[in-house]
């Protein structure tokens, strides 16, 4: 081989080796501490601590060997507005990773004009990006009883911030757990320790695959 067909060859192999180093190191997205920023889905509203999102999430992941902490930064009742007032404090507590933004469920059934939920979630999301901590959407969808038009709109929520801001999105929640009576308290809203755990699960699965990104 002559020294210029050597010389080519090992330019290349070079930036191979750079390639493939970056992309390794763009996949592993270190993940450390977890904020679950919700309503009483993610609370525990109802049920003993053992059994509470954030507890049963952490235990989760931890018997799968990632090493993350998750925090319990959800309030029964909370609105996005309410989540709006309050986000800022809840940043100053905790340097965090990763967000998971839980709420919307209340305002569905208060029925708050759907622009004014994106508007909130809108700032939410905002300011979260701008402490620079990654977000994942948790969606949620609009009960028929609220009438197809707002259902359409509400339900556009998720999917269009999800889109704008380029994030991660759970499409729905709490999917495979509502409306099934094995899976919720006797309300019929809020899930038991067996709905938790397949929450536990949905949110797992989005939280593993972001850290492979």
């Amino acid at each position: 081989m002559s020294k210029k067909n050597f010389l080519t060859v090992l330019v290349f192999v070079l930036l191979a080796i750079i390639v493939v180093g970056c992309s390794e190191k763009k996949s592993q997205i270190k993940i450390e501490k977890v904020l679950l920023f919700g309503d009483s889905l993610m609370s525990g509203y109802g049920l003993p601590e053992d059994d509470h999102l954030s507890v049963v999430l952490e235990k989760s992941l931890k018997s799968d060997k990632y090493e993350i902490q998750i925090f319990n930064g959800s309030i029964s009742g909370d609105t996005s507005s309410d989540g709006l007032d309050r986000i800022e404090d809840e940043l100053s507590d905790t340097s965090y990773d990763l967000i998971i933004i839980g709420l919307g469920a209340n305002d569905m059934l208060r029925r708050i004009n759907p622009d004014q939920t994106k508007q909130n979630l809108d700032k939410i999301i905002n300011i979260i990006l701008d402490n620079n901590i990654k977000v994942i959407l948790a969606g949620m969808v609009a009960s028929p009883t609220n009438g197809l038009s707002y259902k359409k709109e509400f339900d556009k929520i998720y999917p269009d911030l999800s889109k704008k801001f380029e994030l991660e999105l759970i499409p729905f929640l709490l999917k495979g757990v509502a409306l099934n009576p094995n899976f919720n308290q006797d309300d019929g809203l809020h899930p038991n320790e067996k709905g938790v755990l397949i929450i536990a699960e949905t949110i797992k699965r989005s939280i593993t695959d972001f850290t492979k990104k």
